[in-house]
């Protein structure tokens, strides 16, 4: 190895070998290091997208306290105009068929919409101008918000919702919308039997006689349904 005229050895600068860290200064080459943290690497799983979730919204309810609001605030729910045409998934009293397992292609390609206004107020909405799309009526099913807990068909755009989610297998998102809420976990916890009936018929018939016999067994074994 070559030498200097104090006879210690040194190693030319072009001379830096593989694997050598005899470097003439002393320093050693920085190493990038891969990190392997798999919670920074994986995309986040979200059970929403893809899902069209839209909301007519009639301004009749106090944005505050308002399920449907919120979720448009938060990006879940897309608010559209009434004339706008929607070919989904409607959740309306022009229904005269239960939402069911039947719908979840049409809801998977089309999307689900919701009418949000106040119970007090139904009279108000003009329903006959939403014609477009597939209006479906929801099953028995016991609310769990701030207003109207415990009240049977009660419910909020956020538990119809996810209640719809729900029986047409979109499970995850069905919490994912109800994660948004304090009580969300509690209207799954106080309707999981029923949700899991609807969830599991063939189509809107059989959910409605899941939902008969469930009813006819409450009554039955003297219990109140809601």
């Amino acid at each position: 190895m070559p030498r200097d005229k104090h006879g210690r050895s040194f190693q030319n600068k072009g001379d830096r070998r593989h694997g050598n860290n005899d470097y003439q200064d002393g320093t050693y080459p920085m190493m990038c290091m891969p990190i392997s943290d798999d919670g920074d690497t994986k995309p986040k799983y979200d059970p929403l997208k893809g899902l069209q979730l839209r909301m007519w919204d009639f301004a009749q309810c106090d944005p505050k306290r308002c399920t449907g609001a919120r979720l448009a605030r938060r990006g879940v729910f897309q608010t559209m105009p009434l004339k706008q045409p929607f070919r989904g998934l409607v959740l309306s009293p022009n229904g005269t068929v239960s939402i069911s397992p039947a719908d979840r292609p049409i809801l998977q390609d089309l999307g689900l919409s919701v009418i949000d206004c106040s119970w007090a107020r139904l009279a108000e909405i003009p329903f006959k101008q939403m014609r477009a799309g597939h209006h479906r009526l929801l099953p028995f099913l016991v609310a769990a918000n701030s207003v109207n807990y415990g009240k049977p068909s009660k419910l909020s755009c956020a538990e119809a919702a996810a209640a719809s989610l729900y029986i047409c297998g979109f499970v995850d998102a069905a919490k994912a919308v109800l994660d948004e809420f304090s009580w969300g976990k509690e209207f799954i916890k106080l309707n999981i039997e029923l949700l899991e009936l609807y969830r599991t018929s063939a189509d809107a018939e059989e959910v409605v006689k899941r939902q008969n016999e469930w009813l006819e067994k409450v009554e039955k074994e003297g219990g109140k349904a809601g």
